[in-house]
């Protein structure tokens, strides 16, 4: 009789436990596919919002003839393609860990920013460089803030690759995470006629942005001809900028052609952003050493990884002229998109202008020739900030008037990079460069102006521009 019980204690156990198992893995299952469908429902809600759709090409001010021609040949939109694009830009599955996606750090409430000085991948890891926004980016010559990709699709591949990033160990990786996905299976199919890969994934998400054209702001009404659609600063501050402010120095196609477009000179120059903060002399060294002209993923990864992201345009380049040169940036819906320059060091737009006004980078080797003190009064300040509010598209609007409250607000109180004394004072001197002439594998230091040893002994010794004003 004992035995019998016992049997059926050990049976009745047995059940229980199997009960119980089945219940944890019907509670697994049951919380994976939860997470699965919220996972699926944001991507969906987040791609759903009214500022992430398409935009018109009925907006003034858009160039219809150069739209088309930034449109490549081997990627054509369809609405087909571009939906598929939509969705995989908002999707955080393409990130190793599920937790990023390319609009987290381009979203399209902040102009397709992030609104931080500079933008974090998974686990919270930080990068080196301010997110430039997406809008209008398809007009770029080249993209990212040194140029390093030609094209969207090029870009695109980036930041998935990147450990400091997306976090995938590969595209494949990523494709591999997608082609799971039924509905993606058959999204490629409808799309491309095939299963999910690299070159698709990266022609779709390219598709996308380049359905986001942002025009018919005020200024583009004033320039088509609406005399009233800005105000007195804003008209005072268009002939500023292309006169006493010298913007139109980058700002435009050249000092005599101006960019109504995207206000650039697809160039890069050297303006002098807190490059006291680093000694370029050992970096452009190291870059050199370390970095095959060519190699697009080292220099992706100094550029987000390593304090070699201040060198700029050198990472690409190696040539000494590009030292901590950035490209130009488009200007449009700038109040959606601080804090400002590549660093995001700059919290406004009067910070922003400020340092123009100074002539900043007065121990900057590199600077850019044209960078020079302004004169420029308040007045003439707040009349240039009115013109940059005047590009901000409609569909901005609202949000661009209480940002612009606030950094005028801040303003008031808060400006780091005022300074009357040098803004109306004459054009320092400035030290010639002390690095870096290639002979073969070795890089060699110039000789420094006289009347600046200070500064060759520092670069000498490989110290930074210490307690260099700006």
């Amino acid at each position: 009789m004992s035995s019998v019980c016992a049997a059926g204690a050990r049976s009745k156990c047995l059940s229980t436990r199997f009960t119980s198992g089945l219940r944890l893995c019907s509670l697994i299952l049951s919380a994976l596919f939860t997470f699965t469908l919220v996972r699926t429902a944001d991507v969906v809600s987040a791609a759903a919002s009214p500022l992430a759709q398409p935009k018109s090409t009925r907006q003034v001010g858009l160039p219809l003839a150069a739209t088309r021609a930034a449109i490549p040949a081997d990627n054509l939109p369809t609405p087909e393609k571009v939906a598929l694009g939509q969705r995989l830009f908002f999707d955080a599955r393409l990130s190793a860990d599920d937790t990023i996606a390319c609009s987290t750090c381009h979203d399209p409430a902040r102009a397709f920013t992030d609104g931080k000085a500079v933008s974090t991948g998974i686990g919270g890891r930080p990068g080196r460089r301010n997110a430039p926004t997406i809008l209008n980016a398809l007009y770029n010559a080249t993209q990212f803030w040194d140029g390093r990709a030609a094209t969207l699709e090029q870009q695109a591949a980036f930041p998935i690759v990147n450990s400091v990033e997306m976090g995938q160990p590969s595209l494949d990786a990523a494709v591999a995470r997608i082609a799971a996905i039924p509905e993606y299976r058959r999204a490629f199919q409808n799309v491309f006629g095939a299963a999910p890969d690299g070159d698709n994934l990266l022609r779709a998400i390219a598709a996308y942005e380049r359905s986001q054209v942002s025009f018919d702001s005020p200024f583009d009404r004033y320039t088509a001809g609406e005399r009233n659609a800005i105000g007195a600063a804003a008209q005072r501050g268009w002939e500023l900028f292309n006169s006493r402010a010298q913007c139109n120095k980058c700002h435009a196609l050249s000092e005599t052609k101006r960019d109504t477009t995207n206000f650039t000179d697809n160039d890069f120059h050297n303006i002098g952003v807190m490059i006291v903060r680093h000694d370029v002399v050992r970096l452009a060294k190291q870059a050199r050493e370390l970095l095959t002209s060519g190699d697009a993923a080292a220099i992706d990864r100094a550029a987000i990884q390593t304090d070699m992201s201040a060198l700029g345009r050198f990472l690409v380049t190696k040539k000494e002229s590009d030292i901590a040169a950035f490209k130009t940036p488009n200007l449009r819906n700038l109040l959606l998109t601080a804090p400002y320059f590549h660093d995001g060091s700059h919290a406004t737009l009067w910070d922003v202008i400020d340092h123009y006004n100074k002539g900043a980078g007065l121990h900057n080797p590199y600077l850019d020739a044209d960078i020079e003190p302004l004169a420029l009064s308040e007045r003439d300040i707040d009349d240039l900030v009115a013109l940059l509010a005047s590009l901000t598209s409609p569909a901005y609007r609202e949000a661009a008037a209480i940002e612009l409250a606030r950094q005028r607000e801040l303003s008031r109180t808060t400006r780091p990079q005022r300074d009357t004394v040098r803004a109306f004072g004459p054009k320092p001197m400035r030290p010639k460069p002390a690095v870096t002439a290639r002979h073969g594998a070795r890089v060699r230091e110039h000789a420094i102006a006289p009347g600046h040893d200070r500064y060759a002994r520092e670069a000498g010794a490989g110290a930074r521009y210490a307690g260099a004003a700006e």
